[in-house]
């Protein structure tokens, strides 16, 4: 992974990974959930080669809260099959699309306290692959809270491309992420 120096454009190949996950984007404190923050929005645009069929993989906004422990995914492409979670629910933005929301039960896997643990990823799944566009972040958060899934306080927030079983080559040519208070 090479990061470019301007907000969190990224490029970046991986080859034959059994897991592997690079990220550029804004980390916190823990003290704080989302709307105590501010208002989190990104735009962004990455060309996309030299995937592997098969295997499994995302592009977006990945992070993690804690208190409680969830990590989150807002995936606008799927490498390979796409997730296909626990459905909770979908819901439209205006301007960005249509995502259908998921969740997903880790036991007993490694996180970012340091340990094992067991928690609840979510998902909120683009039914529509794309690779550039406005991202409302904050509004995705507000939907999962009004779909019963609470959100904890703020580790990360940041553009991400997962690869899983697979290879592949990404350039995140705009890549900007930002909170506004």
């Amino acid at each position: 992974m090479t990061v470019y120096g301007v907000d969190a454009a990224f490029k970046a190949n991986w080859m034959n990974v059994g897991d592997w996950i690079a990220r550029v984007g804004l980390s916190f404190d823990k003290s704080k959930t989302y709307d105590q923050i501010g208002t989190f929005a990104a735009d962004f645009a990455y060309t996309i080669s030299d995937v592997t069929p098969g295997g499994f993989g995302n592009v977006g906004v990945y992070g993690w809260t804690v208190n409680p422990l969830h990590e989150f995914y807002i995936e606008e492409n799927w490498l390979g099959k796409a997730p296909n979670f626990t459905k909770v629910g979908s819901f439209t933005i205006d301007g960005e699309g249509t995502y259908d929301v998921m969740t997903n039960k880790q036991t007993n896997q490694p996180n970012i306290t340091g340990t094992n643990a067991t928690f609840i990823q979510y998902w909120s799944v683009r039914t529509t692959k794309r690779q550039c566009g406005h991202i409302s972040i904050s509004k995705h958060f507000d939907q999962w809270k009004s779909m019963g899934l609470e959100m904890g306080k703020m580790e990360e927030a940041r553009f991400s491309v997962e690869g899983q079983n697979n290879s592949g080559t990404i350039d995140f040519t705009t890549a900007s992420l930002v909170v506004s208070h």
